[in-house]
């Protein structure tokens, strides 16, 4: 994939261009048509995704619980934290999204430890506001 297409996701973009690079190195870029499930309540955890183009709705216990669109990104939860998946996410329009598997994420971050700060204050934010 190619490091322009990191540059307009919020999670990536004060990163340098280098880092992004890094970052490109270890991702792809599907298109995923409306309808496809991104990821499973349940499941083991196995991938981090962002969603460069289009929308997905979050469900958990067969409740929408969430909208996602452009520049949102899910499964870091579930990688970072070594659990399972807490809910399911569906695109509800045609999608393009960025997935880097655990085995990747795990190799950039070795490499990159800023991707891997800023995932992590981004999963512990998240923790925060479940809780709180």
């Amino acid at each position: 994939m190619d490091e322009k297409s990191l540059r307009s996701v919020p999670l990536f973009d004060s990163l340098s261009k280098g880092d992004r690079k890094a970052i490109a190195q270890h991702a792809d870029e599907l298109d995923a048509p409306e309808g496809t499930e991104l990821v499973r309540q349940g499941d083991f955890a196995y991938e981090f995704f962002v969603i460069d183009d289009g929308t997905a709705e979050v469900m958990r216990d067969g409740e929408r619980i969430a909208e996602l669109g452009a520049g949102d990104f899910l499964g870091e939860m579930g990688i970072v934290g070594k659990v399972v998946r807490n809910a399911t996410v569906v695109t509800t329009s045609p999608s393009r999204v960025i997935v880097m598997t655990e085995q990747a994420m795990r190799s950039m971050t070795a490499t990159n430890p800023a991707v891997a700060d800023r995932i992590a204050a981004v999963v512990e934010e998240r923790c925060v506001s479940m809780l709180g």
